[in-house]
């Protein structure tokens, strides 16, 4: 039964998933909005959604370290799917950023990320109408 009800549930929790990254990233994008050389990134969300759900990674190689000190590359860090934004003005800093498009992408993907939490709500909400039968 739980498995079922995880199988069920798995897509919803995926895309959530990747939601929350794309927030944090857009979050990253407008905190740099002033820094001098910042690239703004956000994720492919379709092709990252496809990508997690057949359950292939990025594509990108880890690399190896021979010690626990080694750092982290920042590649390794961001979610699959994650591009460098398309840039539509020039800065003379060379940031990317734009401050229009990146709130109105936060508002949409914070849209979405509450449409997906609803219908997960809805979705359990049914499963414990049919398993009490109230």
């Amino acid at each position: 039964m739980s498995n079922s009800i995880d199988q069920a549930l798995k897509f919803q929790q995926t895309a959530l998933n990747l939601r929350a990254q794309r927030s944090q990233l857009l979050a990253s994008n407008i905190a740099n909005a002033d820094t001098p050389r910042f690239k703004a990134r956000d994720i492919d969300f379709k092709s990252a959604l496809a990508q997690a759900e057949s359950g292939r990674s990025s594509g990108a190689l880890p690399l190896a370290a021979s010690s626990a000190r080694h750092l982290q590359s920042p590649a390794e860090a961001l979610p699959p799917g994650t591009r460098y934004r398309t840039e539509q003005q020039s800065s003379i800093d060379g940031n990317t950023v734009n401050l229009d498009v990146e709130r109105a992408q936060f508002a949409e993907n914070a849209i979405h990320y509450e449409a997906g939490i609803t219908f997960i709500n809805g979705t359990l909400k049914s499963l414990q109408t049919a398993i009490t039968g109230q």
